[in-house]
């Protein structure tokens, strides 16, 4: 599998201090596998949906964040230059480039927003095996305090077209790579609690929104918004029994006509 166009999301991992029971919650809501974890690598562990890699999950590093939360890559041919681009742009890198052995080189960053993101070189390891189907990623949007920040920095740091909703009380944008959208930018609104930082939200694809709410709720999990029928599909805000925030959407359950778009 080639390398992924530059800008795409091509992985998503999620830090947990309770691995075991993240191998539970997630295995009975999109029915996911584990592999074994990778000591060499901090016991990463790849997740599988249908024997296909869709995911990973990681436990913290010593003396690091404990708070559990899932991070979105996007691809980069040369992660050094992305960092340039991310610093010279007013964001952070927070740690690499780092080199994991032959998978492949990562940064995680923040954007001026304060909206933590991953950047992916790929080796071996080219992200994720299957997309767009029930247990596997489906879309990303980052949800911030700060739009215009964003809006300002990922089209600086990545080579993104961009249109606009062309609607006037709803301010979202899409991020393109080769006239494709690939990542939303909604600005919160009254849709993140205070004390919630700006975040990118990762969406997993299910055959039923609400049979997964259900099984996310009798798990421990928690339901911010929906579910709701939407023309993208049927979707939920949630979060796992150890806070780490997520959705779900149900892709081939749609409601109404999806709003034009305009450039912005």
């Amino acid at each position: 599998m080639a390398a992924l166009p530059e800008g795409t999301p091509c992985w998503a991992d999620a830090m947990f201090t309770d691995l075991e029971g993240a191998k539970a919650f997630y295995g009975d809501v999109l029915g996911w596998t584990f592999g074994e974890s990778s000591s060499e690598y901090g016991n990463y562990t790849q997740a599988y949906s249908d024997g296909k890699a869709v995911a990973a999950i990681v436990p913290p590093m010593p003396g690091g964040q404990t708070q559990s939360a899932w991070c979105l890559y996007l691809a980069s041919p040369d992660a050094a230059a992305t960092a340039e681009r991310i610093r010279g742009n007013g964001g952070e890198v927070v740690m690499g480039p780092m080199q994991v052995g032959d998978f492949g080189t990562m940064v995680i960053a923040r954007d001026p927003g304060g909206v933590v993101f991953g950047v992916w070189q790929a080796g071996i390891h080219q992200g994720f095996e299957k997309q767009g189907v029930p247990g596997a990623y489906s879309w990303a949007e980052i949800v911030t305090r700060e739009p215009g920040s964003a809006d300002g920095f990922f089209p600086a740091v990545f080579p993104y077209g961009v249109k606009k909703f062309d609607a006037e009380h709803f301010d979202y944008r899409m991020f393109l790579v080769g006239g494709r959208p690939v990542l939303g930018r909604m600005a919160a609104g009254d849709f993140l609690p205070p004390e919630a930082p700006s975040y990118v939200s990762v969406y997993f694809a299910v055959d039923d929104t609400d049979a997964a709410v259900a099984r996310l709720t009798a798990r421990g999990g928690t339901v911010y918004h929906g579910p709701q029928d939407s023309p993208f599909g049927r979707f939920a805000a949630v979060g796992d029994q150890q806070g780490a925030a997520f959705g779900l959407i149900d892709l081939g359950r749609t409601v109404g006509e999806q709003p034009p778009t305009v450039d912005a």
